[in-house]
């Protein structure tokens, strides 16, 4: 039942607190999604604002187009300010971008809410989910509470708003014991509190009973609620403790986000020796602003099956845990701050160069958009991809934490770091002997891993197997780097030193693992850019320790260091007295996998008319359903409006005074009176005043009996003036109706369809008995109140 009695001040503060407090939930649970208040202001700013429409729309009892055109007008107002605060000028006033920004939002912002793995940041444009949905929430919220007598209506958008912004989260919840006991108790209270203030439990007569004990058994009331809103808490907070869920809650981001498989793409340590050989002096990529002792990496690989080190598929922390591109990554990073440059040239992987551990990475460039969405970041490994290779003129910038440079002193008590390793396998059997048979004399963790290193380092020979050199075959499968340990010569490079230094010290436990990149040589490290090419590739290992991360070594000797015997060859059996399975077969040796054809992106020139059609495509979609759900509303309306003017412009002045008449009595039908087909005006009159209680159409028809019977034709002075009194009669039913009557009023087909063909015939017969027995002698005056009908027999 809707209300039309002024709302009293006790009620407006109550039902406008409740709305901010259940809204003040679904608030709450946006928390997880930005992994921090972030979004706060946003979504606060988004209740209040929601709140102030309902409010002063209630006071001016303006209708649901007003409503819904002012919440469209405070979203583009306000929403640069609070949702895209970095696209605005001095933070508040928006821009062409900023209104852009909105009204794309409004149908794209839920989709890349979804497929970006939260935590997300406030500064990809996310906060426009929880501004716009708290907006429209709040605004139905406080409307239903202010306009209906039962405040149980204004829970549902309230409700809705919590379960949408569980559904846009994330599975773990942020506080769901607290969120349901606010709701519960806020909804409870306040229905509790509007039942007691309900005009049928106010209107006691003082006669019947005593003032003091209504007032005692109120308060009874009131307190035997509030103990079983007590009791009920207690009960559903003990059952929450107990009865915890064992699995994770669904939402929709478990389903739209596409799965992401590592294994999809070669290990890029295959391509070493490629790069080596073919690109020794082409500009691969050109970085600036990398400080001098750090290191690009391409990849870091912890996971050997025999024929190759890769990263692996496994989650938790590991170096399979790929997410996509956001904008607070690497949160918890120690380290200096630096921005990178990066403009590629000749390199065309999918492997992105990234230096530390990356805290932001934007493109920029023609394929800025698509390289950002298919590209993905794993934090523990300092790894990037995208599903689509670089190729010449892409950039980037890079905002990353770089690690402090390594510390033997500080390295020289700590223990190996705790973190989750896969399993390797296919591992050569003798290496466990050997691994053991290097470090027996170190004690602390750094020794042992020094001992490996200064093992490899010292022993070996250099060489990348090229025209000219020892020969040296390329690839790191279990054969290769049995080869490499029990030939006459260690004789390899990078790719081979830093996978058989981290299989030793796997076999000691030690959590090691390979990375290849790119650093310049000590003469170029200095220099404000770094220009990678195939002779400043490397491959390393790094090493976690407890409390410092992950550290780097370098077990590869120096180029230098080449055999004296240029014709040295590994001896021809250089398997171990061990019984070995038969090796694997051999991969070529200078023909790694490449990536398959048909995952190469076409380079398309950005389209701008494409980008405007597009635009104008999702528009156009938008206005469709738009006029498709208004559709009733027009329809409906353009049919009772042009029936308006037809009866308003009718040829004979007293054709216009009846369809005046016939004009109040359709609105009060569609507000609910029953008329009786073929009844007199008189007895219309009557029958509108018994259902709707509004004394002046009996005076008004009087009036147009006179106007239509009388001796002369109406005057248009009286025409207008009795339509005016029409349209104050109408004005009056919906200015006392509440906004779902008028809602349904303005929908009603009950006018329209109650002017069937029988019903005017039998209207036409009764005007022209009335009017014959009305022009006989003795008619009455027009002026003169009609006799009635046993008067005039």
């Amino acid at each position: 039942m809707t209300s039309s009695a002024p709302i009293s001040p006790r009620r407006w503060a109550v039902d406008l607190g409740a709305s901010a407090l259940l809204l003040g939930v679904a608030v709450i649970g946006f928390w997880p999604t930005f992994a921090g208040p972030s979004y706060l202001f946003a979504a606060i700013g988004a209740v209040l604002l929601g709140l102030g429409i309902a409010a002063v729309s209630a006071w001016r009892r303006w209708g649901i187009l007003i409503i819904a055109g002012l919440t469209l007008a405070v979203y583009f107002v306000f929403g640069g300010a609070l949702a895209l605060p970095y696209t605005t000028i001095a933070g508040f006033i928006p821009t062409l971008e900023t209104l852009q920004a909105l009204a794309i939002g409004m149908i794209t912002s839920w989709k890349q809410l979804l497929t970006t793995v939260a935590p997300v940041a406030a500064s990809d444009g996310h906060l426009i989910v929880p501004f716009l949905l708290l907006l429209v929430a709040s605004v139905l919220t406080a409307s239903l509470a202010l306009r209906l007598h039962n405040v149980g209506w204004a829970l549902i958008p309230a409700g809705a708003a919590v379960m949408f912004g569980i559904a846009l989260g994330v599975p773990s919840p942020a506080a769901p014991i607290v969120q349901g006991t606010i709701f519960a108790l806020v909804s409870a209270g306040w229905l509790a509190l509007r039942q007691i203030w309900a005009p049928q439990n106010a209107a006691v007569s003082v006669g019947e009973v005593d003032p003091a004990r209504a007032s005692h058994m109120r308060w009874r009331r009131i307190g035997a609620g509030a103990a079983v809103l007590v009791v009920a808490t207690a009960a559903g907070v003990a059952t929450s403790a107990v009865a915890e869920p064992q699995q994770p809650r669904h939402v929709f981001r478990d389903t739209i986000i596409p799965p992401f498989d590592i294994r999809d793409y070669p290990s890029p340590l295959q391509s070493y020796r490629k790069i080596v050989r073919d690109d020794l002096e082409d500009t691969l990529f050109t970085v600036k602003g990398l400080p001098e002792g750090s290191r690009i990496r391409l990849a870091a690989m912890d996971d050997f099956n025999g024929q190759v080190y890769n990263v692996s598929d496994a989650g938790n922390g590991s170096s399979g845990a790929f997410t996509p591109l956001r904008g607070n990554m690497s949160v918890d990073a120690e380290g200096d701050r630096a921005t990178l440059q990066v403009e590629v040239g000749e390199y065309d992987d999918v492997w992105i160069p990234t230096a530390g551990q990356v805290n932001e990475l934007f493109f920029t460039g023609d394929r800025a958009e698509d390289l950002r969405r298919s590209t993905y970041y794993n934090e523990s490994s300092g790894t990037a991809i995208s599903t689509i290779p670089l190729a010449d003129g892409d950039t980037y910038t890079l905002e990353t934490t770089l690690p402090v440079e390594r510390d033997d002193d500080s390295l020289a008590e700590a223990e190996f770091g705790s973190v989750s390793m896969p399993k390797q396998s296919n591992v050569p059997e003798e290496l466990a002997g050997l691994a053991a048979e290097q470090t027996e004399k170190a004690k602390t963790p750094i020794e042992k891993v020094a001992a490996l290193e200064i093992f490899l380092s010292e022993g070996g020979f250099f060489s990348h197997g090229l025209q000219g050199e020892v020969i040296s075959r390329a690839g790191h499968t279990s054969e290769r780097i049995s080869a490499l340990i029990g030939g006459d010569q260690m004789i390899g490079d990078d790719e081979q030193y830093a996978v058989a230094m981290t299989l030793l010290a796997r076999e000691l436990d030690i959590p090691a693992r390979v990375v290849m990149g790119f650093y310049p040589d000590e003469d170029d490290a200095a220099k404000a850019s770094f220009a990678a090419s195939g002779d400043d590739v490397h491959a390393w290992v790094e090493v976690n320790f407890a409390g410092h991360g992950w550290v780097a070594f370098d077990p590869t000797p120096p180029e230098d260091q080449v055999p004296n015997d240029q014709n040295t060859k590994p001896r021809a059996d250089p398997k171990p007295q061990v019984l070995q399975p038969p090796p694997p077969p051999q991969e070529p040796v200078d023909l790694p996998p490449t990536l398959p054809d048909d995952r190469e992106a076409e380079e398309d020139d950005f389209n701008l008319a494409g980008l405007i059609g597009a635009i104008l495509v999702i528009g156009g979609i938008s206005l469709g359903v738009i006029a498709l759900l208004a559709s009733p509303f027009i329809v409906i309306g353009a049919w009772k409006a042009a029936r308006r003017r037809s009866r308003r412009a009718a040829e004979r002045a007293s054709d216009r005074i009846s369809g005046g008449w016939d004009e109040l009595a359709d609105r009060a039908v569609d507000y609910g009176a029953r008329i009786t087909p073929g009844a007199t005006r008189a007895e219309e009159a009557g029958q509108v005043v018994e259902t709707i209680a509004v004394p002046a159409v009996t005076v008004l028809a009087q009036r147009a009996d006179a106007e239509v019977f009388g001796p002369n034709d109406p005057t248009p002075e009286q025409v207008d003036a009795f339509w005016q009194e029409v349209d104050q009669i109408v004005l009056g039913l919906g200015k006392d109706a509440g906004f779902f009557t008028r809602l349904k009023a303005r929908l009603s087909l009950r006018s329209l369809l109650k002017d069937s063909t029988v019903t005017s015939r039998l209207q036409g017969l009764k005007d022209a008995a009335t009017a014959r027995v009305r022009r006989e002698p003795g008619t009455i005056d027009k002026n003169s109140p009609p006799a009635s009908e046993s008067e005039s027999a």
